[in-house]
């Protein structure tokens, strides 16, 4: 169970403060993604309520970059799970730990006090899970000054506790728990039932249906019109061609793919910066009128009915943003949409897979 947190009024006040406005209706909280990042914590919750809350070590601390992980669904009885990960180049860093596999184990220090092993490393996900009294534990020690440490052999990673407190305010707002008995932290004496607590919302369910599956007997038919044809088409379709597509009519190729027998995919390079691009992507008619529908400017890839954007946060590529869309037979529909929490070394690609949008895709072949 988790363990109650009592702060004072003077620490609630400030929490508040940095998350904005106060507390907004928890029905209205709920109902759309939350995204919070307040120090060295973060938290994000999806559209079917689940939070997953990370921290990390401070700024200064790059040498040895850790993340541990706090993944609470909605529901008056979710359980808190707990994964940790370590970063860095050097020899005892997660490199190592990779090879070792389970010969050694981290262990959980709080106040230098040994809490035992997590459990065993995962090779496959690249991180370990917490025992439920070391999530118990580090629930309480990051709503105080605390010194926390990650130890793998003579190694030992120190995970910061500042604006944990805030993120988890902010997780009990989005899933309804203030004042109730399964609130991280209780800022007031327990005045609801957990009956209250807002229930989990369903994912929405959508169907992938593979271009190659649907194809008429006319599909057959060509297609032909000229690059500036395109260009002119696509370009009443952008709201703003300067900013989200100034590539729009320059000498890249289009690319051109059917989705059924009157339905065409079409691509082109919209940007290029330092480290990221974005391609344009439309469906349209194969012949008048042609109806052009953009679905993004941020493209990335394309395969068989699935597009994808996959974006780093900097040039070190320790953090993405990636947003999918698959193809239901009428119209591209966005399946997936995450970040992978802060920019903090952890890991090349992210540490984490931290959704603001989730579905359950079924397949049509």
């Amino acid at each position: 169970m988790t363990k109650k947190i009592m702060i004072t009024s003077k620490r609630i006040l400030s929490i508040f403060t940095a998350i904005g406005a106060g507390l907004i209706s928890q029905q209205i909280m709920a109902a759309a993604p939350v995204e919070f990042t307040y120090q060295d914590w973060q938290v994000i919750c999806d559209n079917t309520r689940t939070c997953r809350l990370a921290g990390y070590q401070t700024e200064d601390n790059n040498n040895l970059p850790v993340s541990v992980l706090l993944i609470r669904r909605a529901g008056a009885n979710a359980g808190v799970i707990g994964k940790v990960k370590l970063g860095g180049a050097k020899d005892s860093s997660s490199k190592a730990l990779l090879q070792l596999g389970n010969r050694h184990r981290i262990s959980l220090f709080i106040n230098d006090k040994d809490l035992g092993e997590t459990k065993a490393f995962s090779t496959a996900s690249g991180d370990a899970d917490l025992t439920s009294d070391q999530v118990t534990a580090l629930l309480d020690a990051i709503n105080k000054s605390s010194k926390i440490e990650l130890v793998l052999r003579n190694t030992r990673w120190r995970l910061s506790d500042k604006g944990a407190t805030a993120v988890m305010l902010k997780a009990d707002e989005a899933q309804g728990r203030i004042g109730t008995s399964s609130a991280f932290i209780n800022t007031i004496p327990v005045t609801k039932s957990n009956n209250t607590v807002l229930s989990p919302k369903p994912a929405p369910q959508l169907r992938l249906v593979t271009p190659n599956a649907t194809l008429r007997a006319n599909s057959n038919k060509k297609f032909s019109m000229k690059s500036s044809q395109l260009a002119a088409l696509m370009q009443s379709t952008i709201k703003d061609v300067s900013s989200d597509c100034p590539n729009l009519s320059d000498t890249s190729p289009w690319r051109i793919n059917r989705l059924n027998g009157t339905k065409m995919f079409v691509q082109h390079g919209c940007w290029l910066s330092a480290y990221n691009a974005g391609s344009g992507a439309w469906v349209m008619n194969d012949s008048p009128p042609y109806n052009p529908v953009l679905v993004t400017t941020n493209a990335t890839d394309y395969d068989n009915g699935k597009i994808s954007a996959v974006h780093k946060g900097r040039g070190l590529g320790d953090c993405l943003n990636q947003t999918y869309w698959i193809w239901t037979g009428t119209r591209f529909t966005k399946s997936y949409e995450s970040s992978t929490g802060l920019c903090r070394l952890v890991e090349v690609g992210g540490a984490w897979r931290m959704p603001t949008y989730v579905t359950e895709v079924k397949v049509s072949r």
